[in-house]
Protein backbone atom coordinates (compact mmCIF):
# COMPACT_ATOMS: atom_id res chain seq x y z
CA UNK A 1 0.00 0.00 0.00
CA UNK A 2 2.82 2.25 1.03
CA UNK A 3 4.68 1.58 -2.00
CA UNK A 4 1.63 2.00 -4.24
CA UNK A 5 0.99 5.62 -2.83
CA UNK A 6 4.49 6.55 -3.07
CA UNK A 7 4.53 5.58 -7.07
CA UNK A 8 1.33 7.62 -7.27
CA UNK A 9 3.03 10.46 -5.74
CA UNK A 10 5.96 9.96 -7.93
CA UNK A 11 3.96 9.94 -11.09
CA UNK A 12 1.97 13.28 -10.12
CA UNK A 13 4.51 15.39 -9.32
CA UNK A 14 6.15 14.27 -12.84
CA UNK A 15 2.87 15.37 -14.61
CA UNK A 16 2.84 18.25 -12.17
CA UNK A 17 6.53 19.49 -13.29
CA UNK A 18 5.18 18.44 -17.02
CA UNK A 19 2.51 21.30 -16.80
CA UNK A 20 4.47 23.69 -14.87
CA UNK A 21 7.31 23.43 -17.83
CA UNK A 22 4.36 24.20 -20.60
CA UNK A 23 3.24 26.59 -18.58
CA UNK A 24 6.42 28.71 -18.56
CA UNK A 25 7.74 27.74 -22.23
CA UNK A 26 3.81 29.29 -22.77
CA UNK A 27 3.96 32.59 -20.94
CA UNK A 28 7.58 33.31 -21.93
CA UNK A 29 6.86 32.84 -25.80
CA UNK A 30 3.94 35.20 -25.03
CA UNK A 31 5.84 38.08 -23.32
CA UNK A 32 9.28 37.84 -25.30
CA UNK A 33 7.32 38.10 -28.44
CA UNK A 34 5.05 40.66 -27.08
CA UNK A 35 8.22 42.79 -26.09
CA UNK A 36 9.68 41.86 -29.32
CA UNK A 37 6.76 43.44 -31.63
CA UNK A 38 6.40 46.83 -29.06
CA UNK A 39 10.68 47.36 -29.75
CA UNK A 40 10.11 46.55 -33.28
CA UNK A 41 7.56 49.26 -33.82
CA UNK A 42 9.63 51.42 -31.94
CA UNK A 43 12.66 51.22 -34.23
CA UNK A 44 10.77 51.74 -37.13
CA UNK A 45 9.37 54.90 -36.06
CA UNK A 46 12.76 55.38 -34.93
CA UNK A 47 13.87 55.17 -38.76
CA UNK A 48 10.61 57.29 -40.10
CA UNK A 49 11.31 60.05 -37.70
CA UNK A 50 15.27 60.36 -39.00
CA UNK A 51 13.06 60.01 -42.89
CA UNK A 52 11.44 63.00 -41.50
CA UNK A 53 14.18 65.11 -40.05
CA UNK A 54 15.67 64.35 -43.43
CA UNK A 55 12.98 65.58 -45.42
CA UNK A 56 12.33 68.66 -43.23
CA UNK A 57 16.11 69.72 -43.38
CA UNK A 58 16.43 69.55 -47.29
CA UNK A 59 13.04 71.33 -47.78
CA UNK A 60 14.00 74.20 -45.12
CA UNK A 61 17.36 74.97 -45.99
CA UNK A 62 18.82 72.48 -49.41
CA UNK A 63 21.12 71.41 -47.23
CA UNK A 64 23.33 68.26 -46.58
CA UNK A 65 21.28 66.27 -44.31
CA UNK A 66 24.34 64.13 -42.79
CA UNK A 67 25.99 67.32 -41.57
CA UNK A 68 23.22 68.92 -40.01
CA UNK A 69 23.40 68.59 -36.00
CA UNK A 70 19.55 68.08 -36.17
CA UNK A 71 19.69 64.50 -38.15
CA UNK A 72 22.91 63.68 -36.63
CA UNK A 73 21.27 63.92 -33.18
CA UNK A 74 18.67 62.25 -33.54
CA UNK A 75 20.49 59.42 -35.40
CA UNK A 76 23.08 58.99 -33.06
CA UNK A 77 21.15 58.89 -29.81
CA UNK A 78 19.48 55.57 -31.64
CA UNK A 79 22.59 54.74 -32.68
CA UNK A 80 22.23 50.62 -32.02
CA UNK A 81 19.93 50.45 -35.23
CA UNK A 82 22.22 49.21 -37.90
CA UNK A 83 20.95 51.38 -41.27
CA UNK A 84 22.63 51.64 -44.72
CA UNK A 85 21.61 54.57 -47.04
CA UNK A 86 22.21 54.67 -50.48
CA UNK A 87 21.06 56.07 -53.76
CA UNK A 88 18.16 54.83 -56.15
CA UNK A 89 21.29 53.08 -57.71
CA UNK A 90 22.27 51.44 -54.72
CA UNK A 91 25.34 53.35 -54.42
CA UNK A 92 26.39 53.84 -50.49
CA UNK A 93 25.62 57.40 -49.05
CA UNK A 94 25.86 56.22 -45.46
CA UNK A 95 25.88 53.22 -43.47
CA UNK A 96 25.96 52.57 -39.58
CA UNK A 97 26.91 49.47 -37.39
CA UNK A 98 27.87 47.73 -40.56
CA UNK A 99 31.35 46.20 -41.32
CA UNK A 100 33.55 47.72 -43.85
CA UNK A 101 33.84 44.83 -45.72
CA UNK A 102 30.58 44.13 -46.27
CA UNK A 103 30.37 47.78 -47.81
CA UNK A 104 33.74 46.89 -49.92
CA UNK A 105 32.05 43.83 -51.20
CA UNK A 106 29.33 43.97 -53.80
CA UNK A 107 28.04 40.54 -53.02
CA UNK A 108 28.12 41.03 -49.19
CA UNK A 109 26.56 44.39 -50.07
CA UNK A 110 23.80 43.43 -52.00
CA UNK A 111 22.81 40.06 -49.41
CA UNK A 112 22.80 42.55 -46.71
CA UNK A 113 20.44 45.05 -48.37
CA UNK A 114 17.86 41.72 -49.34
CA UNK A 115 18.39 40.57 -45.61
CA UNK A 116 17.25 44.10 -44.14
CA UNK A 117 14.61 44.90 -46.79
CA UNK A 118 13.15 41.39 -45.67
CA UNK A 119 13.44 42.66 -41.69
CA UNK A 120 11.88 46.00 -42.48
CA UNK A 121 10.34 47.93 -45.69
CA UNK A 122 13.04 50.18 -46.46
CA UNK A 123 12.08 54.17 -46.24
CA UNK A 124 12.35 56.45 -49.20
CA UNK A 125 13.82 60.34 -48.35
CA UNK A 126 12.08 62.26 -50.60
CA UNK A 127 13.42 66.17 -52.37
CA UNK A 128 11.39 69.03 -52.87
CA UNK A 129 13.32 69.65 -55.91
CA UNK A 130 13.62 66.57 -57.86
CA UNK A 131 11.80 63.60 -58.05
CA UNK A 132 15.19 61.35 -59.39
CA UNK A 133 18.06 61.39 -56.64
CA UNK A 134 15.86 60.13 -54.00
CA UNK A 135 17.66 58.01 -51.35
CA UNK A 136 16.88 54.62 -49.48
CA UNK A 137 17.58 53.81 -46.22
CA UNK A 138 17.74 49.96 -45.43
CA UNK A 139 17.48 49.06 -41.92
CA UNK A 140 17.80 45.76 -39.95
CA UNK A 141 17.41 44.68 -36.44
CA UNK A 142 19.19 46.09 -33.02
CA UNK A 143 21.19 43.70 -30.79
CA UNK A 144 18.36 43.95 -28.40
CA UNK A 145 15.95 43.09 -30.65
CA UNK A 146 17.48 40.32 -32.45
CA UNK A 147 18.43 39.25 -28.68
CA UNK A 148 14.69 39.25 -27.80
CA UNK A 149 13.94 36.98 -31.36
CA UNK A 150 16.83 34.45 -29.83
CA UNK A 151 15.88 34.69 -26.40
CA UNK A 152 12.95 32.08 -26.02
CA UNK A 153 14.57 29.35 -27.66
CA UNK A 154 17.19 29.81 -24.85
CA UNK A 155 14.48 29.70 -22.21
CA UNK A 156 13.03 26.81 -23.76
CA UNK A 157 16.64 24.83 -23.86
CA UNK A 158 17.08 25.79 -20.41
CA UNK A 159 13.22 24.64 -19.18
CA UNK A 160 13.98 21.82 -21.41
CA UNK A 161 17.08 20.21 -19.14
CA UNK A 162 15.43 21.30 -16.36
CA UNK A 163 12.73 19.11 -16.85
CA UNK A 164 14.96 16.84 -17.88
CA UNK A 165 16.70 17.00 -14.47
CA UNK A 166 13.65 16.67 -12.79
CA UNK A 167 12.46 13.64 -14.36
CA UNK A 168 15.91 11.87 -13.92
CA UNK A 169 15.48 12.87 -9.94
CA UNK A 170 12.48 11.54 -10.23
CA UNK A 171 13.61 8.11 -11.67
CA UNK A 172 16.63 7.64 -9.51
CA UNK A 173 14.11 7.87 -6.75
CA UNK A 174 12.09 5.52 -7.57
CA UNK A 175 14.32 3.06 -9.00
CA UNK A 176 16.46 3.58 -5.42
CA UNK A 177 12.70 2.87 -3.72
CA UNK A 178 12.37 -0.42 -5.45
CA UNK A 179 16.36 -1.12 -5.02
CA UNK A 180 15.31 -1.09 -1.22
CA UNK A 181 12.26 -3.31 -1.87
CA UNK A 182 13.84 -5.88 -3.76
CA UNK A 183 16.73 -6.20 -1.55
CA UNK A 184 14.23 -6.14 2.08
CA UNK A 185 12.26 -9.15 -0.27
CA UNK A 186 15.57 -10.89 -0.96
CA UNK A 187 16.59 -10.78 2.42
CA UNK A 188 13.54 -11.42 4.44
CA UNK A 189 13.48 -14.90 1.60
CA UNK A 190 16.72 -15.72 2.78
CA UNK A 191 15.79 -15.48 6.42
CA UNK A 192 12.35 -17.62 5.94
CA UNK A 193 14.02 -19.87 3.70
CA UNK A 194 16.81 -20.70 6.58
CA UNK A 195 14.52 -22.42 9.23
CA UNK A 196 12.60 -25.06 6.59
CA UNK A 197 16.41 -25.82 5.20
CA UNK A 198 17.65 -26.38 8.84
CA UNK A 199 14.85 -29.29 8.93
CA UNK A 200 15.85 -30.72 5.69
CA UNK A 201 19.36 -31.24 6.89
CA UNK A 202 18.10 -33.45 9.88
CA UNK A 203 15.90 -35.47 7.76
CA UNK A 204 18.23 -36.33 5.48
CA UNK A 205 20.44 -37.42 8.09
CA UNK A 206 17.66 -39.55 9.33
CA UNK A 207 17.00 -41.03 6.12
CA UNK A 208 20.74 -42.26 6.05
CA UNK A 209 20.06 -44.12 8.69
CA UNK A 210 16.94 -45.67 7.56
CA UNK A 211 17.31 -49.03 4.51
CA UNK A 212 16.46 -46.58 1.64
CA UNK A 213 18.24 -45.86 -1.67
CA UNK A 214 21.27 -44.28 -0.66
CA UNK A 215 21.69 -42.86 -4.24
CA UNK A 216 18.28 -40.84 -3.58
CA UNK A 217 19.58 -39.93 -0.83
CA UNK A 218 23.02 -38.35 -1.92
CA UNK A 219 21.17 -36.91 -5.36
CA UNK A 220 18.64 -35.27 -2.34
CA UNK A 221 21.77 -33.68 -0.54
CA UNK A 222 22.69 -32.28 -3.06
CA UNK A 223 19.55 -30.57 -4.03
CA UNK A 224 19.46 -29.37 -0.94
CA UNK A 225 23.25 -28.16 -1.44
CA UNK A 226 22.13 -26.22 -3.76
CA UNK A 227 18.88 -24.72 -2.32
CA UNK A 228 21.79 -23.52 0.42
CA UNK A 229 23.51 -22.07 -1.86
CA UNK A 230 20.52 -20.07 -3.25
CA UNK A 231 19.79 -18.92 0.33
CA UNK A 232 23.26 -17.67 0.41
CA UNK A 233 22.70 -15.94 -2.63
CA UNK A 234 19.56 -14.04 -1.26
CA UNK A 235 21.69 -12.71 1.79
CA UNK A 236 23.98 -11.38 -0.65
CA UNK A 237 22.03 -9.20 -2.46
CA UNK A 238 22.10 -5.30 -1.08
CA UNK A 239 25.22 -6.56 0.94
CA UNK A 240 28.76 -6.45 -0.02
CA UNK A 241 30.32 -9.37 -2.01
CA UNK A 242 33.86 -9.83 -1.72
CA UNK A 243 35.73 -10.90 -4.98
CA UNK A 244 38.76 -13.39 -4.63
CA UNK A 245 40.66 -15.16 -7.76
CA UNK A 246 38.71 -18.13 -8.63
CA UNK A 247 39.40 -20.64 -11.22
CA UNK A 248 36.44 -20.10 -13.92
CA UNK A 249 36.62 -23.28 -15.30
CA UNK A 250 35.60 -24.59 -11.91
CA UNK A 251 32.96 -22.02 -10.73
CA UNK A 252 31.40 -22.44 -13.94
CA UNK A 253 32.18 -26.37 -14.01
CA UNK A 254 29.91 -26.77 -10.45
CA UNK A 255 27.10 -25.12 -12.39
CA UNK A 256 27.33 -27.48 -15.93
CA UNK A 257 27.82 -30.44 -13.71
CA UNK A 258 24.26 -29.89 -11.41
CA UNK A 259 22.46 -29.49 -14.03
CA UNK A 260 23.50 -32.64 -16.28
CA UNK A 261 21.69 -34.66 -13.89
CA UNK A 262 18.63 -32.58 -14.69
CA UNK A 263 18.24 -32.27 -18.29
CA UNK A 264 15.59 -34.04 -20.29
CA UNK A 265 16.67 -36.87 -22.17
CA UNK A 266 16.45 -35.30 -25.43
CA UNK A 267 18.60 -32.56 -24.85
CA UNK A 268 22.54 -32.21 -24.13
CA UNK A 269 24.89 -30.30 -22.49
CA UNK A 270 28.32 -29.43 -23.71
CA UNK A 271 31.16 -28.05 -21.31
CA UNK A 272 34.78 -26.99 -22.86
CA UNK A 273 36.23 -25.80 -19.14
CA UNK A 274 37.89 -28.90 -18.09
CA UNK A 275 39.32 -29.55 -21.43
CA UNK A 276 41.55 -26.28 -21.36
CA UNK A 277 44.31 -24.46 -19.35
CA UNK A 278 42.49 -22.68 -15.85
CA UNK A 279 41.03 -19.57 -16.48
CA UNK A 280 41.30 -17.07 -13.85
CA UNK A 281 39.45 -14.22 -12.88
CA UNK A 282 37.71 -12.11 -9.82
CA UNK A 283 34.31 -13.73 -9.01
CA UNK A 284 32.30 -13.84 -6.01
CA UNK A 285 31.87 -18.17 -6.29
CA UNK A 286 27.92 -17.46 -4.98
CA UNK A 287 27.03 -14.48 -7.03
CA UNK A 288 28.62 -15.66 -10.42
CA UNK A 289 27.16 -19.27 -10.34
CA UNK A 290 23.56 -17.77 -9.77
CA UNK A 291 24.86 -15.80 -13.42
CA UNK A 292 25.64 -18.86 -14.82
CA UNK A 293 22.94 -20.83 -13.43
CA UNK A 294 20.31 -18.25 -14.77
CA UNK A 295 21.58 -18.44 -18.33
CA UNK A 296 22.05 -22.14 -18.92
CA UNK A 297 17.97 -22.30 -17.00
CA UNK A 298 17.18 -19.89 -19.72
CA UNK A 299 19.25 -22.28 -22.95
CA UNK A 300 17.05 -24.94 -21.22
CA UNK A 301 13.95 -23.28 -21.45
CA UNK A 302 14.37 -21.96 -25.00
CA UNK A 303 14.71 -25.90 -26.03
CA UNK A 304 11.57 -26.85 -25.15
CA UNK A 305 12.72 -30.43 -24.19
CA UNK A 306 14.83 -30.80 -27.47
CA UNK A 307 18.27 -29.43 -28.84
CA UNK A 308 21.81 -28.80 -27.15
CA UNK A 309 23.07 -26.25 -24.96
CA UNK A 310 26.90 -25.52 -25.31
CA UNK A 311 29.00 -23.50 -22.16
CA UNK A 312 32.26 -22.35 -23.44
CA UNK A 313 35.30 -20.26 -21.44
CA UNK A 314 37.66 -18.55 -23.56
CA UNK A 315 40.50 -15.77 -22.90
CA UNK A 316 43.05 -13.41 -24.50
CA UNK A 317 45.23 -11.38 -22.75
CA UNK A 318 43.20 -9.27 -21.05
CA UNK A 319 39.72 -10.27 -20.77
CA UNK A 320 38.17 -14.27 -19.70
CA UNK A 321 34.46 -15.09 -21.06
CA UNK A 322 31.51 -17.49 -20.72
CA UNK A 323 29.35 -18.03 -23.24
CA UNK A 324 26.07 -19.93 -23.32
CA UNK A 325 24.73 -20.99 -26.61
CA UNK A 326 21.43 -22.98 -27.63
CA UNK A 327 19.92 -24.02 -30.31
CA UNK A 328 16.74 -22.93 -29.63
CA UNK A 329 13.65 -20.43 -30.78
CA UNK A 330 16.41 -17.49 -30.68
CA UNK A 331 15.53 -13.97 -29.89
CA UNK A 332 14.40 -10.75 -32.13
CA UNK A 333 17.53 -8.46 -32.55
CA UNK A 334 14.89 -5.60 -31.16
CA UNK A 335 14.50 -7.09 -28.33
CA UNK A 336 18.08 -8.23 -27.20
CA UNK A 337 18.54 -5.68 -24.81
CA UNK A 338 14.79 -5.16 -23.81
CA UNK A 339 15.01 -8.85 -22.48
CA UNK A 340 17.51 -7.47 -19.86
CA UNK A 341 15.13 -5.17 -18.28
CA UNK A 342 13.04 -6.25 -14.62
CA UNK A 343 10.00 -8.15 -15.88
CA UNK A 344 10.24 -8.46 -19.13
CA UNK A 345 9.65 -12.11 -19.74
CA UNK A 346 8.23 -14.06 -23.07
CA UNK A 347 7.53 -17.20 -20.53
CA UNK A 348 3.96 -17.56 -19.58
CA UNK A 349 5.12 -17.87 -15.72
CA UNK A 350 8.13 -16.11 -13.89
CA UNK A 351 8.40 -12.87 -13.15
CA UNK A 352 10.92 -11.80 -15.73
CA UNK A 353 13.88 -11.00 -13.42
CA UNK A 354 16.30 -13.54 -14.01
CA UNK A 355 18.43 -11.47 -16.68
CA UNK A 356 18.14 -8.56 -15.08
CA UNK A 357 19.22 -9.94 -11.68
CA UNK A 358 22.27 -11.73 -14.04
CA UNK A 359 23.30 -8.25 -15.42
CA UNK A 360 23.51 -6.42 -12.31
CA UNK A 361 25.53 -9.07 -10.67
CA UNK A 362 28.02 -9.01 -13.38
CA UNK A 363 27.82 -5.10 -14.12
CA UNK A 364 27.87 -3.78 -10.69
CA UNK A 365 29.41 -6.56 -8.81
CA UNK A 366 31.99 -7.60 -10.92
CA UNK A 367 32.46 -4.73 -13.21
CA UNK A 368 31.50 -7.00 -16.43
CA UNK A 369 29.57 -7.22 -19.42
CA UNK A 370 26.85 -9.63 -20.39
CA UNK A 371 24.81 -9.15 -23.48
CA UNK A 372 23.74 -11.30 -26.53
CA UNK A 373 26.27 -11.59 -28.66
CA UNK A 374 24.68 -13.66 -31.62
CA UNK A 375 20.61 -14.58 -32.16
CA UNK A 376 18.63 -16.26 -35.17
CA UNK A 377 15.40 -17.10 -35.31
CA UNK A 378 14.67 -20.84 -35.12
CA UNK A 379 18.39 -21.42 -34.93
CA UNK A 380 19.37 -19.87 -31.60
CA UNK A 381 20.74 -17.82 -29.16
CA UNK A 382 24.29 -17.04 -27.47
CA UNK A 383 24.83 -15.04 -24.33
CA UNK A 384 28.14 -13.65 -23.35
CA UNK A 385 29.65 -12.49 -20.14
CA UNK A 386 32.84 -10.77 -20.15
CA UNK A 387 35.25 -10.56 -16.99
CA UNK A 388 38.89 -8.93 -16.72
CA UNK A 389 41.35 -11.51 -16.12
CA UNK A 390 42.78 -11.76 -12.55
Amino acid sequence: MLLRLKNKIFENGRVIVLVLATLLIAVSLLMTNRMAEALHIKEKHDVELWAAAMERVNRDAMGDYLNDPLVTSIISNRNNIPFIITDENLRVISHHLIPHEVIESPELLHATLDRMASDNVPIVVRFWWTQTHNHIIFYGHSLTLQTLYIFPYIQIFIIVVFVMVIFMAFRSMKQNEQSRVWVGLAKETAHQLGTPTSSLLGWIEYLREQPVDQMAVDEMQKDLAHLMKIVDRFSKIGSEAPLSVESLNEVVGNSVMYFRKRIPRNVTLEYNGLAIETVKAKLNVALFEWVVENLVKNALDALQGHGAVAVTIGEDSKYAWVDVSDTGKGIPKSKWKRIFEPGYTTKTRGWGLGLSLSRRIVEEYHKGKIAVVESEIGKGTTFRVTLKKA
